[in-house]
């Protein structure tokens, strides 16, 4: 039997406006799916300019780190990637 409660009794954020399990599990997906994105989105614009060379022979581009965390809105919440 299912048993539907209502939303006024439904805390948003939890016990002491802590965020529920769930909503740290579904941040913490996005999180690892937007990274991925990012790093794959990285990767394939490297690859496609890996034979630009400059007078010296040198890679044109390069990846030469990463830059600070940012936050970012999603559907779930902010996340930071």
């Amino acid at each position: 039997m299912l048993t539907v409660v209502p939303e006024e009794n439904t805390p948003a954020d939890g016990p002491a406006g802590s965020p529920s399990l769930i909503d740290e599990i579904v941040r913490e997906g996005a999180r690892r799916m937007l990274a991925a994105a990012l790093e794959a989105e990285v990767d394939a614009y490297i690859a496609e300019l890996a034979d630009q060379r400059d007078a010296r022979g040198r890679r044109l581009v390069v990846r030469n780190g990463h830059a600070q965390p940012r936050q970012v809105m999603t559907a779930a919440g902010a996340v930071e990637v």
